[in-house]
């Protein structure tokens, strides 16, 4: 009862955590609007958060990873709560700037913690069922803050958006202070420990795999309301809604993604990486036909929630020794996936139009299925070795 507690706050807390990063999608023209610069401009308090995230993934979890965890949570919690204040009446734009850049170099240390504690907190064979309660928290913090914080702004001002962080986070440190123990495990071994299992070649495969996969998915879905706009001639509502739907279909994903990583991993993993292909083929093939768009993009939604729970199991399986470091990493690998997997995208878009997202989302998951398969004859060939020396 009392792990089953701790997951729940840790998957709230994951919530506030990526509506403060996510949320301000929602309002940007808001704050265009309020600080009288271009959009944009703007658009740099989101690039700022992911990069702050991608920087300090590897670093702060691992150099954090010997304080008292619910000090160390509250903490984060706080200067989230704090930050979101300064964010909601800053007097100016560079203000707001450094309101959204000091809790991104702080997001890895929660969201390290929270993967860790999840998985710790229950028998191994049950972590991944833990753990993708954690990825719903991050699922609805991208997919909920986003319309919630716009229509704050709409019709309550862009402060109450700002104030929506502030009282998430807010509500989660009294939640951490009230209900979770003081004694949580911390990281037991040295800083070089930690370090060494940079060491491992399927650490670095499984790096190179997480940024493919996440690649392929956010590659496609970052410029999916062009697409559906002017490929499935979607009307704009009609792809607000579809955009719910699929964000809806995430929470379901990562809700199933719990049991069949527990119980058939590899077949998980090997299913999603082909079902990948086979809807962005049939989104080349009739991507043109609305009820099929929307098919696809429901069917899809349920396929990226579950990949981005193989993404973390894939990462920290590789380094189960030092998990608070391997989710650290986990997060600057799909960081560093979501601005590879936008770059490719957005090159064939400017070179042979929007219809080719496709294209780029495919090259990526191909490149995650070849160092999948290599990273599993590896991992076969290294335990025969082993056998044979005993």
């Amino acid at each position: 009862m009392a792990s089953t507690r701790l997951v729940y706050i840790l998957a709230i807390g994951v919530f506030g955590i990526l509506n403060t990063e996510m949320g301000i999608i929602g309002i940007l023209p808001y704050i265009a609007e309020n600080y009288q610069i271009s959009l944009s401009q703007a658009g740099s308090l989101l690039s700022i958060f992911a990069l702050g995230v991608a920087i300090s993934g590897p670093t702060m979890p691992l150099l954090l990873s010997k304080w008292p965890r619910k000090p160390l949570m509250l903490l984060v919690l706080a200067i989230f709560t704090m930050t979101s204040i300064l964010a909601a009446w800053a007097p100016n734009f560079e203000t707001l700037f450094v309101a959204r850049l000091v809790p991104a170099l702080l997001h890895p240390v929660y969201c390290a913690m929270a993967f860790s504690l999840a998985a710790s907190s229950v028998a191994r064979k049950e972590a991944p069922k833990a753990v993708a309660k954690i990825n719903m928290g991050v699922a609805a913090g991208m997919v909920v803050g986003i319309p919630i914080s716009n229509w704050l702004a709409v019709h309550f001002g862009l402060s109450l958006a700002f104030l929506f962080s502030a009282l998430v986070t807010a509500l989660v440190f009294v939640m951490t202070v009230l209900y979770i123990p003081n004694s949580l495990p911390k990281e037991t071994i040295s800083y070089g420990e930690q370090l060494r299992v940079l060491r491992k070649p399927t650490l670095w495969l499984s790096i190179v795999f997480v940024i493919a996969l996440n690649g392929s998915i956010y590659g496609v879905y970052n410029y999916f309301v062009e697409y559906a706009l002017d490929v499935s001639a979607l009307s704009t509502n009609v792809v607000s809604v579809t955009l719910l739907v699929y964000g809806l279909m995430n929470l379901v994903g990562s809700g199933l993604a719990g049991r069949l990583l527990s119980n058939q991993a590899i077949r998980t993993i090997q299913g999603v990486l082909l079902l990948i292909i086979v809807i962005y083929s049939s989104f080349l093939v009739g991507g043109s036909q609305r009820w099929l768009a929307i098919g696809l993009v429901t069917f899809w939604g349920i396929i990226a929630g579950i990949s981005a729970n193989i993404t973390q199991y894939w990462i920290t399986r590789a380094a189960r020794e030092a998990l608070n470091f391997a989710n650290g990493l986990f997060l600057t690998a799909a960081n560093i996936g979501v601005i590879v997997g936008t770059t490719l995208c957005g090159l064939g878009i400017n070179q042979y139009g929007i219809g080719t997202i496709m294209y780029g989302g495919i090259a990526l998951v191909v490149v995650a299925i070849v160092v999948f398969t290599y990273q599993r004859f590896y991992e076969r060939s290294a335990y025969s070795e082993a056998v044979h020396e005993i």
